[in-house]
């Protein structure tokens, strides 16, 4: 070894021996690593962990908390994560406690939590958040045209807890740093389907604090999404960014199960009071740079830091409709189907054509065919594909071709041929917004039929997503001899407990079936005695 390396190699451990705790903004390498938490749509937390181990070769944990998945990854590839395309939400994780003890009486619970804020590694997530802030700026640059995002507007609700499925509590609220008032505001997309969730946002109006000199210094780190508008302090300190504004902040809580002493409503304003006193932000339940999230589910709780404002599913449509599918959720049902280049996939009853779009955007080798029997939902589809087009041709480039076309037609009676099809993709009618329960009997039956008709005998797959169960599962029962179910994610749907269904064509020859029905509905006539 060379004298050189001797001294690198003393210097490196001096260094790691008196590591400070506020590292300094040159120690915080972009190839350190991260554990981000992303939300995913129920029960799609399988396919979205291969989606994270096939795209960024990470290993993924799920979460016992339904709906949640754990990986670590190095902060330089943050871009790549965004990138995802089953994930609605990401955030860093600051800390993650596996079985914390949570006391029996509400105040021990609420000192704990409030004790435990200055003893958080706050660092590394700060790092990793500002980092993404910078990715954020980066793209609004690339882009300048692009559309600002749309502002939650919190709606005042009562403070009472809302109770859930299996007698939980649910409530969702955003109250001022002062103890004795809070404000609730209900913005629950999904409601769980086992235990109790909380979700609480707490603001605190104080005086404002200071971010930690390693995550501030060097470049300025308000939210570009929001306006700076805070002056410094009298003093003149330098209030979290260079350029001397203050960060603000709020505190999310989300709670699952029923034997704690306390609420979300009181975590949220202790440990949201904690936090400020120790970093000296200014908190806003709406205009804020920094959310700190605060995820308990029984014994468990997990402190980490957003990185995105707004769900990444709103990525596709542009022309929505009263039953417009998450793309979230419609590229979970495409990772079901395995789909190959130049498979050929329809969406018979495509609504605004989230289920197409998805797909043509992730398998570009592939075809999409949508089509409804409502003129003004293959229009929308129309719409969102004409967007599509738009976003993907650049001024410099030729236009664009995608694999993709929406057609107006009956789903009884599709103008497609015989065993044209490799993969039916669609949400079926729930009966409960579109269409009725009384019509699904019929529907439905007519719908697996005429399906097995155009799908490829032996190798086609369809998967299915719908609320009626029972109507489902009768229809399935009598088309036994043309789809075979393969397996069954059950989801969530705006607080539906929905199943999609992978079924597999058999090699049944359905043409023969439909000729027979045909002869028995128009007999031959009789010929006549001479």
């Amino acid at each position: 070894m060379s004298q050189v390396d001797e001294v690198t190699g003393a210097l490196l451990e001096v260094t790691l021996a008196g590591t400070s705790t506020v590292p300094s903004a040159d120690a915080n390498l972009e190839d350190a690593h991260v554990t981000i938490g992303a939300t995913v749509p129920t029960g799609f937390e399988f396919t979205a962990a291969a989606e994270v181990e096939e795209k960024l070769g990470c290993p993924c944990k799920i979460s016992k908390d339904r709906g949640k998945i754990y990986f670590d990854i190095k902060k330089d590839r943050l871009a790549q994560v965004h990138r995802l395309r089953s994930v609605d939400n990401l955030f860093v994780i600051v800390k993650e406690f596996s079985d914390f003890p949570f006391k029996e009486t509400k105040e021990d619970a609420l000192k704990d939590l409030g004790d435990l804020a200055e003893k958080l590694p706050w660092e590394s997530a700060l790092s990793a958040w500002e980092l993404n802030n910078s990715l954020k700026k980066r793209k609004k640059r690339k882009k300048p045209g692009y559309p600002g995002k749309e502002k939650k507007q919190p709606v005042t609700v009562s403070g009472a807890e809302t109770p859930r499925e299996e007698g939980a509590d649910t409530e969702q609220s955003r109250g001022s740093l002062e103890r004795e008032s809070l404000q609730d505001e209900d913005s629950v997309e999904h409601p769980r389907e086992e235990g109790a969730t909380d979700k609480i946002s707490e603001e605190m109006q104080d005086s404002p604090k200071t971010l930690p000199s390693s995550v501030a210094e060097g470049q300025g780190t308000q939210n570009p999404d929001k306006e700076a508008d805070t002056p410094p302090d009298s003093e003149g300190k330098d209030n979290g960014t260079a350029s001397g504004n203050v960060l603000k902040f709020r505190v999310t809580c989300n709670r699952a199960g029923d034997k704690h002493s306390f609420t979300s409503n009181d975590a949220a304003r202790d440990f949201g009071g904690a936090v400020q006193e120790h970093f000296q932000w200014k908190a806003d339940m709406t205009n804020f740079d920094v959310e700190v999230l605060l995820n308990i589910s029984y014994n468990e709780m997990v402190v980490g830091i957003a990185l995105t404002e707004e769900s990444l599913h709103r990525r596709n449509i542009t022309h929505f409709g009263p039953t417009t599918l998450r793309s979230t959720l419609a590229y979970g049902m495409l990772r079901l189907c395995d789909l190959q280049p130049s498979d050929v996939i329809i969406d018979p009853m495509c609504g605004t054509g989230a289920i197409p779009i998805e797909g043509v955007s992730e398998w570009p080798g592939s075809f999409f065919l949508a089509g409804d029997n409502n003129k003004q939902a293959v229009n929308r589809t129309g719409s969102n594909i004409q967007s599509l087009l738009r976003k993907h041709q650049s001024p410099e480039s030729a236009p664009s071709n995608l694999r993709i076309d929406a057609v107006h037609w009956d789903i009884s009676s599709l103008p497609l041929r015989d065993g044209s099809v490799d993969v039916i993709v669609t949400d079926m009618p729930f009966g409960k917004r579109m269409g009725s329960k009384k019509k699904n009997w019929d529907l439905y039956p007519a719908c697996l039929r005429e399906m097995s008709r155009v799908c490829r005998a032996g190798t086609g797959r369809a998967v299915l997503l719908t609320h009626d169960r029972k109507c489902f599962i009768k229809a399935l029962a009598k088309a036994g001899h043309l789809w075979r179910k393969v397996h069954t994610v059950w989801v969530n749907i705006g607080g539906l407990h929905a199943g999609v269904y992978l079924l597999k064509r058999t090699s049944f020859d359905s043409t023969k079936e439909t000729q027979r029905e045909s002869q028995l509905a128009d007999p031959a006539p009789c010929p006549k005695d001479e």
